[in-house]
């Protein structure tokens, strides 16, 4: 396992109401690398996602789970605080990091609206946020639930574009949570489809008309 500095699960269960949810899941993602996960409504995605970044303390399960002590987690809502301005809600719970979080803001375009309030930013810019204040935690291990599953679908490729580029220059661990194939094909170094709380398939992505294709059909998804 000495490689594998970002996740590490082995027979990984989650039940609710005697339900297994995630049923035997085995997973491995490096540090650095990007990993997908697809599935339908209901397959097990977010469970996953939760128990990976310990949001689900008195859940019912069993395996063994290792991840880093420094996670972060972006939603598909930003979870902005709205009484708080955009540079003190990329700062909370962080002292003394003001000119951190500002350099932070600058990486994802927002130098400038430090003093902003969240209602008066789009979509999309609200989500850069939510971006700045993973990203300032200097996390190893980075957790997207659908995180672009609001926005439209012009802002939803720079936002594509943009967490790409803040991936390689920070080189966390990923793992992004989305029922978009295309979003993952364009994303990530390797895809894997949850069906039923059991891991289907495995995609590096090297031919991405090919592994879309792939994935796809994985997903019983006609073409």
């Amino acid at each position: 396992m000495a490689p594998y500095a970002g996740i590490v699960t082995r027979n990984l269960v989650r039940r609710y109401d005697d339900r297994a949810v995630l049923d035997g899941v085995d997973l491995e993602i490096a540090a650095g690398e990007f990993v997908a996960l697809l599935g339908r409504s209901g397959s097990g995605k977010s469970t996953l996602l939760r128990a990976l970044a310990g949001l689900d303390p008195e859940v019912d399960g069993s395996g063994e789970l290792v991840v880093p002590e420094n996670v972060s987690v972006v939603f598909q809502d930003s979870r902005l605080l709205p009484w708080a301005t955009v540079l003190d809600n990329v700062v909370l719970g962080l002292r003394g990091a003001e000119e951190k979080g500002r350099q932070s803001l600058a990486e994802v375009g927002l130098a400038g609206r430090e003093k902003a309030w969240p209602n008066e930013l789009s979509g999309g810019e609200q989500q850069r946020v939510a971006l700045a204040r993973s990203l300032v935690r200097e996390p190893e291990l980075l957790l997207a639930d659908e995180p672009f599953g609001a926005l439209d679908a012009l802002t939803r490729l720079k936002m594509h574009a943009l967490l790409r580029t803040l991936c390689e220059v920070h080189r966390p661990a990923v793992l992004l949570v989305t029922h978009d194939v295309d979003e993952a094909v364009a994303l990530a170094d390797r895809i894997l489809v949850l069906e039923d709380g059991r891991l289907i398939a495995e995609e590096v992505v090297d031919e991405p008309a090919a592994v879309r294709a792939r994935l796809l059909d994985a997903l019983g998804v006609s073409v």
